[in-house]
């Protein structure tokens, strides 16, 4: 990572500390994530880590002055223009019922946007599917196309960063890598930056250029996957990995 990288990140949190009734969830928080870049966020369950990418694109309200996209104060940000920035893709799937075709163009609908049938083509390309599946109901795909499919459609809005809430947790392990295969690929091609949640150790050392640990709330270890689990390492991720931190 560059100066120049650091003086000018994509998504930049700083100090950042929310409570849930009464209770400390994240607790003076701080990374950068430049852009381009593939970040995963690590930890045990309840660490902190959704409660940190929820508070990326104010599904939970950060304080002002500790999340800032290029630069500008997010809660300064109007809130559907941020979430079109920040294309959020869930661990379970959230379509409605109706065709692939039908959930890619709501978003682009919702902005005075009507998708042609090449654009929704484009898209399931992006996405590593046929255009065919564009008439497809949403009752009739399996659990990674449906994933893919929330890809898409947060892609339709044209997104500066994907964030990634565990998306491959409830699937099969060949759909676990076509998912994170077309992550990478979005990345190449268009340049994505992507802040992944994730437990799964094959996906960090795949596709992550850097990565948090959380524990606690609070920000333990950073840096790249390969230094930080490489033979040998003392570090907390390493441990977290061998399943030595709860």
């Amino acid at each position: 990572m560059t100066m120049a990288d650091m003086t000018n990140p994509r998504i930049q949190v700083q100090n950042l500390s929310l409570q849930r009734n009464g209770r400390p969830v994240l607790r003076d928080v701080n990374i950068v994530v430049t852009a381009g870049e593939i970040v995963c966020l690590l930890g045990p369950s309840g660490s902190g880590k959704s409660s940190l990418l929820r508070c990326l694109n104010r599904l939970t309200e950060p304080p002002p002055d500790t999340i800032f996209l290029n630069g500008q104060d997010i809660t300064t940000i109007d809130v559907l223009t941020l979430r079109r920035r920040l294309g959020m893709v869930f661990q379970k799937p959230a379509l409605f019922p109706g065709t692939v075709a039908d959930n890619i163009a709501y978003g682009p609908l919702l902005d005075g946007r009507i998708l042609t049938a090449d654009d929704i083509a484009e898209l399931l390309a992006q996405a590593d599917m046929p255009s065919t599946y564009a008439r497809r109901s949403i009752s009739e795909l399996s659990g990674g196309e449906a994933q893919r499919v929330s890809i898409a459609r947060a892609l339709a809005n044209h997104p500066y960063t994907l964030l990634l809430d565990e998306p491959t947790s409830a699937l099969d392990p060949a759909a676990r890598r076509h998912v994170r295969e077309t992550i990478g690929k979005l990345r190449q091609e268009l340049g994505l930056t992507v802040i992944w949640v994730t437990h799964y150790m094959e996906e960090v050392l795949e596709i992550a250029d850097r990565v948090y640990l959380l524990l606690e709330g609070r920000i333990a270890d950073e840096g790249q996957p390969e230094h930080l689990l490489g033979p040998n390492s003392r570090h907390k991720t390493a441990d977290f990995a061998a399943g030595q931190l709860e």
